[in-house]
C-alpha cells in the first residue's frame, strides 16, 4: 500500500488534571483530614471516593467469577463507611451471581430496610424471586 493512503491513527492527549485517579489510600486520607478540621462536607465527598475505590473493583472481581477477591474488596469498603444500601445491593447481587439465594435475600432485603425506594434494590428482590420460581420448576 502506498505511503499516501496510509492513515496516521489519531491521538488524543489529556491533561493530567482531566484523569481521575487516586492512589486506593489518597480519598481516605483527605477524607480524614478534613473531617478532623471539622469540614464534614469534603470529609464526606473523599469517603464516598474510598468507598466507591472498593465497590467497583468487587463488583469487577464478582463478574470475573474471582468471589474471593470480591469479597476482600467488599470487606474493605464496609470497614470505611459500614454496610450501605449501595453494599448491601452490591453483596446481594455477588450471592445471586453464586448462586447463594438465601445469603442474597438476606443482603437484598436489609438494603431495602434501610431505603425502601431505592429502584435497584426492588428490581434485584423481583430478579431474586423469579430466580426462586425457576428453580423450583426444575425437577
Amino acid at each position: 500500500m502506498p505511503a499516501a493512503d496510509q492513515v496516521a491513527p489519531a491521538v488524543t492527549i489529556q491533561n493530567a488534571g482531566d484523569i481521575k485517579y487516586y492512589p486506593s489510600d489518597e480519598p481516605l486520607k483527605l477524607g480524614l483530614e478534613y473531617f478532623k478540621k471539622g469540614s464534614y462536607g469534603l470529609a464526606q465527598r473523599y469517603f464516598r471516593d474510598a468507598v466507591e475505590t472498593w465497590t467497583g473493583p468487587a463488583a469487577s472481581y464478582d463478574r470475573l467469577r474471582r468471589f474471593d477477591l470480591a469479597d476482600q474488596a467488599y470487606a474493605t469498603a464496609i470497614k470505611l463507611t459500614g454496610e450501605t444500601v449501595q453494599i448491601l445491593n452490591d453483596r446481594g447481587y455477588s450471592y445471586l451471581l453464586r448462586g447463594d439465594l438465601g445469603k442474597a435475600r438476606a443482603k437484598f432485603l436489609r438494603a431495602y430496610q434501610l431505603d425502601p425506594t431505592n429502584l435497584t434494590v426492588a428490581n434485584n428482590i423481583a430478579l431474586l424471586n423469579s430466580s426462586y420460581r425457576f428453580i423450583e420448576r426444575v425437577p
